[in-house]
């Protein structure tokens, strides 16, 4: 399991100064949607100059098939090494994607957002008209399906994607706390041992990390688990 993490920072000044602080340590960095529509691609290129953790370009795109295509080339050209779309895009939308970036030498992976972790079970029938395992299971076979590399969920739905599709099948869980975080914007948050047990690919965390008055003690805690048995 990888840790990955979230640089959702109100100013590029501060995800430089946090990625300085990390550098050196085991783990990916998220791009989310706020950091890169501010600063571009230009703080990729910073980021990648100063160490050489792998990208996750957070940007869950959703719409027709051919501009998702469009977007998704678009972003393989900035090197990233995994981005994501939204699942309810399609299996017309996958295809495209994975067709389109069949050329690449070095592709980044493709993961389909399933439902967000902000959704508790009530909110998300009120909207959806589906039980969140009926409609995560039914995203992750149509991702599988079409040749995706895995899902973004929580922690609650990993292993019961892997046991429905492959355990191969790539699992990337947002809403990572300690026992006594806050949640914040999270229904659905898990611990890192949960995490473990439910054979998650790649965790994120966030405010947990870049809000601690020592980020990079925050982070050696949390590989220390881990790793731990």
């Amino acid at each position: 399991m990888k840790l990955c993490v979230a640089f959702d920072l109100a100013s590029k000044d501060e995800c430089i100064r946090l990625v300085k602080e990390l550098k050196g340590l085991d783990l990916w960095v998220k791009i989310g949607l706020r950091s890169y529509l501010r600063d571009g691609f230009l703080l990729i290129e910073e980021l990648k100059k100063i160490a050489e953790f792998k990208i996750f370009l957070d940007l869950k795109l959703y719409d027709i098939p051919n501009t998702m295509a469009d977007a998704c080339e678009e972003l393989a050209k900035l090197d990233v090494d995994m981005i994501n779309i939204h699942a309810s895009a399609g299996a017309l939308a996958m295809q495209s994607i994975m067709k389109r970036l069949q050329g690449f030498k070095k592709r980044p992976l493709i993961l389909a957002v399933s439902a967000l972790t902000s959704f508790d079970e009530k909110g998300f029938y009120e909207l959806y008209k589906q039980s969140l395992r009926e409609a995560v299971l039914n995203f992750a076979k149509l991702s599988y399906e079409n040749s995706l590399d895995g899902m973004v969920c929580s922690v609650f739905e990993s292993l019961l994607i892997k046991e429905h599709t492959s355990y191969d099948f790539l699992t990337l869980c947002p809403g990572i706390r300690g026992l006594n975080d806050d949640k914040n914007d999270q229904a659905r948050t898990a611990t890192v041992r949960e995490a473990k047990e439910a054979r998650a690919d790649f965790i994120v965390v966030g405010r947990p990390i870049y809000k601690s008055l020592n980020p990079r003690l925050s982070c050696e805690q949390i590989l220390e688990q881990i790793h731990s048995k």
